[in-house]
């Protein structure tokens, strides 16, 4: 076939950098005190910053999962099969300690370190991130029971991918998934009609649905159910200690918007087999640890996502010319693509506190404990409410290029809202945050004094927390106006960390326009005199 033109203009593939080259990133790490994981880090985001790693988050997404209830002679097998990138993908994530390695972990700062490669991991690919949660957040739970963990957790902070249905103690490590909704719940997990029966070698039996288990695949669950002392939660494993297959049936995979990578499903319990953990009726008690470690996940998720979408829109603005210049050169495009950047480091930089209070939290620090109660509830209320603006942003910066598949956009664009429902979408969270500061009093003063150690260094971080303190002494209508006050207050702990750490020039943008006001209802509209070239310069490969 004969040419017809001549092909100039186009962007490079996103390929060949170090995805954890992120300064903002890197500067949490090393105040938590996990400076020693960066070398490590750094092997994680060259191979994240890959074509191969690019071609594995591909074939995942292209080639879903397919849902096997039967073999081919009629037996139940109830079995999730994935493409082999999925595999590549989860070997990676696992092989680094994304997953439950972090307890097993001596050094300081290693939740944060943990904390740091699932945000640069997750920029490959964020549906596999799902499974690596639920089995870093499963610890603290099963740890209530220390029968169960003395077993399980070294299994599960195994740096060994070992996928397959096999009995958990027959497996060189394991995966862990979460099952609670209901059809006739939801988040209302009290509403939960599944119920567990005690038998009388101390086990449970369980008869009852679950209308969105995430993983299906994984070796042992947590779930409630309701025991005869209310609401409790079990660890239900696929493959029973004698080799057989617990009754856990696999009705269908979820036709979701997004995370086609993963399975996510609808199953019946037939008189499955249970183990307690914790006490009975306690179940959310005994769970709310894990809820919490899923909801810094989200949180990390969704500040990975901007990372992302902001380094496409500057990758591509820096090599696209419109109009006789470079896009980036452009002063309108110059201001969309900073204040994209501005919104992925505050999400950034509140994702990376969070990281390190649980560290601090978990050695024994009473403030950190109290800072991270209220700061997770509010990071996960905004943080996560901003991935969907931010993706469809960064995706129009690369015009009907980002529209298609081939980009990978869409995926990072369908993927977005994602985090903002798991673990409690936006009304569950903001309320949780109101809970915690009526049920904890001394939630409200730890927040606002670690939002305080920012006070006089600049005027409209104070006038916000000025404002924020005098919503807070108004409880009219309180929970009417839950949202706005979750949002102030994550808006001035986001201005508090980066005034004190960030980039001067991303810290005045950001108070100018998300506490000064200055900034109108879409990205592109920071204010005359931002330094958007320093601020670009913080994403350029």
């Amino acid at each position: 076939m004969a040419a017809t033109h001549e092909v100039t203009n186009q962007v490079p593939d996103p390929f060949g950098h170090d995805v954890a080259a992120d300064p903002t990133l890197l500067a949490a790490l090393h105040r938590a005190g996990a400076g020693w994981a960066e070398e490590d880090l750094h092997r994680l985001g060259v191979l994240a910053g890959s074509e191969q790693a690019w071609d594995w988050a591909r074939g995942a997404n292209d080639h879903p999962p397919v849902l096997r209830t039967h073999d081919r002679y009629g037996h139940r097998v109830d079995e999730v099969e994935f493409h082999p990138y999925w595999h590549e993908l989860m070997r990676t994530a696992v092989s680094h300690g994304l997953h439950a390695a972090p307890w097993r972990e001596t050094r300081p700062g290693a939740h944060t370190a943990r904390a740091a490669k699932f945000y640069v991991w997750g920029q490959v690919e964020a549906g596999h991130t799902c499974p690596v949660s639920m089995t870093y957040a499963a610890v603290p739970a099963l740890r209530t029971t220390p029968e169960l963990a003395s077993w399980l957790e070294p299994l599960l902070a195994s740096t060994e991918y070992d996928f397959g249905l096999r009995e958990p103690h027959g497996k060189r490590g394991l995966i862990a998934g979460m099952s609670m909704t209901e059809k006739q719940g939801g988040s209302d997990v009290r509403a939960n009609t599944t119920t567990a029966a005690p038998q009388p070698d101390g086990t449970y039996r369980l008869v009852g649905h679950k209308w969105f288990t995430s993983a299906p695949m994984s070796d042992v669950f947590l779930t409630l159910a309701q025991a005869p002392g209310g609401l409790s939660c079990f660890l239900l494993p696929r493959v029973l200690p004698d080799g057989s297959r617990n009754p856990i049936r696999l009705q269908r995979l979820k036709d979701k918007l997004g995370n086609k990578s993963n399975a996510s499903s609808e199953i019946e319990y037939e008189d499955a087999v249970g183990w307690l953990v914790g006490e009975e009726g306690r179940g959310v008690r005994t769970i709310i640890e894990m809820v919490n470690m899923t909801r810094l996940d989200c949180t990390v998720g969704a500040a990975s996502g901007m990372r992302y979408g902001a380094f496409r829109a500057v990758q591509h603005a820096t090599h696209r010319r419109a109009f006789g210049a470079a896009l980036i050169d452009q002063p309108l495009m110059r201001n969309v693509l900073a204040d994209l950047v501005v919104e992925s480091e505050a999400a950034t930089a509140v994702a990376m506190r969070l990281a390190e209070s649980t560290d601090q939290a978990l050695a024994g620090d009473e403030q950190a404990a109290l800072v991270r109660r209220l700061g997770l509830a509010v990071a996960k209320y905004w943080v996560c409410k901003r991935g969907p603006m931010h993706a469809a942003e960064a995706l129009e910066c690369l015009g009907g290029n980002g529209y298609v598949e081939e980009s990978g956009m869409p995926r990072l664009y369908r993927e977005a809202p994602l985090v903002s429902i798991w673990e409690g979408s936006g009304n569950v969270a903001a309320l949780d945050a109101l809970r915690a500061m009526a049920r904890q009093p001394a939630v409200v003063e730890a927040l606002l004094g670690e939002i305080d150690l920012a006070s006089g260094a600049d005027r409209r971080l104070d006038a916000a927390v000025a404002g924020l303190r005098k919503q807070l002494g108004d409880t009219s209508d309180l929970e009417y106006r839950t949202r706005r006050l979750v949002e102030q207050l994550a808006l001035a702990f986001q201005g508090s960390l980066l005034v004190r750490h960030g980039s001067p020039a991303v810290a005045d943008a950001f108070c100018a326009s998300r506490l000064g006001g200055d900034h109108g209802g879409a990205f592109g509209t920071l204010p005359v005199g931002a330094d958007t070239g320093a601020i670009l310069d913080r994403v350029r490969p």
